[in-house]
């Protein structure tokens, strides 16, 4: 069984969690939940005593609801935040037609709807407005209550640099209320002769940048610079497997198949501290949703930063203390 700490709380101004609470692998692994606890609010419960963010991935694959934001409410404890991941659709990702909802559905064409996959493209203006008012109307709840604490848009790797793609993401400022956060896959966006207008556009939007430890190396990958574009921060830790990083066929838990050591995460503890100096808060992340992995290196993070807090090297705890400097761009790795 999987050690847990005995309070869920951040450490200073920096949350920590990870990406999902009902993989398929981490309830198969058996190294989390205990025996008893098989439903979802029971598990959803469990996972909030022992972390104090998690991050919705379901809502990746089909819009949210406003009824579950609602139980997600009351099953979690005051200051537990949810970090929403959008609608893949709205992030330029084919989805499955069936996940549409059925209003959505019926304004497509007919060989759009007798497709299995369908891309934004081929959905009509009524229909993505109906899109964005549904994730407006679902994410209330949690927003009402002060547990929404980021809708996260995540981009595929051909969403490149553009004109296009750059009003792509003044378009999200101005369709739902933040906080928002932003999480690039390649498309030239953070290359060296990039980054600078890229930062630049993210804070003047009011985007939170999504700071990543990945693979390099591929067209999807981002290099792990750390900034901070607004009062929030993150970071997301998708692990280090190459070797399944593009490849084709595998589950999700086989593509992010990843253990950090203690070496690697604590490379991230200064790079978390500054950005724990500069943000109100910081959501800190994993991805390597394999087996217990992610619960483990979350533990793990939060162990290592509250052991830095205490010899004064952590985040600062007392909000005043935060930095009024402009946002740091550089790569923990260098």
């Amino acid at each position: 069984m999987t050690r847990l700490p005995h309070a869920a709380l951040p450490i200073g101004n920096v949350c920590y969690g990870t990406c999902g609470w009902t993989d398929p692998s981490l309830l198969a692994s058996g190294r989390f939940y205990p025996r008893d606890v098989r439903t979802p609010a029971a598990r959803l419960r469990h996972y909030a005593r022992h972390f104090p963010l998690v991050e919705v991935d379901s809502t990746y694959y089909a819009p949210p609801s406003a009824r579950n934001a609602r139980l997600w409410v009351e099953r979690t404890p005051p200051g537990f935040r949810f970090d929403v991941k959008a609608y893949g659709l709205l992030t330029r990702h084919p989805v499955a037609t069936g996940s549409l909802p059925p209003e959505v559905r019926a304004l497509l064409s007919k060989s759009a709807r007798a497709k299995e996959r369908v891309y934004l493209s081929a959905v009509p203006p009524a229909g993505r407005e109906r899109l964005w008012a549904l994730h407006d109307e679902a994410l209330r709840p949690l927003a009402e209550a002060g547990r929404l604490g980021c809708v996260l848009f995540q981009f595929p790797r051909w969403f490149r640099r553009s004109q296009a793609s750059r009003r792509t993401l003044h378009e999200l400022a101005e369709r739902l209320p933040g906080p928002l956060a932003v999480e690039f896959r390649g498309g030239g966006w953070m290359e060296e002769d990039a980054r600078g207008d890229t930062l630049a556009l993210l804070e003047r939007l009011g985007l939170a940048y999504v700071v990543v430890d990945e693979p390099q190396g591929f067209r999807s990958s981002t290099p792990p610079v750390v900034a901070c574009t607004a009062p929030l921060a993150l970071i997301r830790f998708h692990g280090r497997n190459a070797e399944t990083w593009e490849a084709s066929g595998l589950t999700a838990a086989e593509r992010f198949r990843y253990l950090y050591s203690e070496a690697e995460l604590r490379e991230w503890l200064e790079p978390a501290r500054r950005l724990a100096a500069q943000a109100q808060q910081v959501h800190v992340l994993m991805n390597n949703c394999y087996g217990d992995y992610a619960v483990r290196n979350a533990l793990d993070f939060a162990r290592l930063l509250g052991e830095a807090s205490a010899t004064g090297t952590g985040p600062p705890a007392d909000p005043s203390a935060r930095a009024s400097s402009g946002p740091c761009h550089d790569d923990p790795r260098a």
